[in-house]
Parts: structure tokens; sequence; C-alpha cells
């Protein structure tokens, strides 16, 4: 089992540097992550993909701690990645923290909660 201290935690931006309502892209591996500042400054990461058509959640339209596709509309949870309303469908989340202004992101696999 990985120790909370053994994690590591990767630098992706300072916190400025996405604007209210916006987002930025984190080139992966696995696949592209968007980090998202929703309404209230707070900010969230997720794999960049709807679960419908897989379309790109960092060109959609970020609302409250929400982001609605740019594809077909469907509306992601920003907190939880669940799509809501009729639609049925979630997008990996993506731990992230905040530390001395910048954004760090854990590397997706890692399973202990940020520290």
């Amino acid at each position: 089992m990985t120790s909370i201290a053994a994690i590591a935690w990767v630098r992706v931006c300072r916190f400025d540097d996405i604007p209210p309502l916006g987002a930025r892209i984190v080139p992966a591996p696995a696949g592209d992550i968007a980090i998202f500042r929703g309404g209230d400054d707070r900010v969230f990461a997720l794999r960049n993909r709807c679960p419908h058509k897989q379309g790109p959640l960092s060109e959609g339209i970020v609302h409250g701690c929400q982001v609605t596709c740019p594809l077909h509309n469907w509306v992601i949870d920003l907190e939880s990645g669940q799509a809501l309303g009729a639609d049925n469908g979630s997008v990996p989340v993506i731990p992230l923290k905040i530390e001395d202004g910048f954004i760090l992101i854990r590397p997706i696999g890692e399973t202990s909660p940020p520290v």
C-alpha cells in the first residue's frame, strides 16, 4: 500500500493562469486532463472527455461548478464528474490541490487521498 507521504504531486500551472469560469488542458499519457475554475473560484480536474461522445470538455461553457459539453450539451458536475439531468454517465475526477498559488494534480492511478 502506498503511503500518503509517498504520493507524487505534479505542479501544472498557477491558480491565476485559469480565468474565472475557464479551463486549461494538461497533457497526460493516459489522456488530456482539463483543469476548471468554477464560479466560486474552486478548482477541479477531470479527464477531458465527455462520457457521451468524448467531446472536449475544456472547450465547453463553465457555469457555476458545472461544464456543458460543446458537442451535445451534456452538463457535467465538476466536483463529482457525473452527468446531470436525464443524461447518464461520468468522467473520471483527478485529485488536485492548491499549494503556494500553484495547482498540483496527483498522477492517474494513485488511490490515496490528497494531503
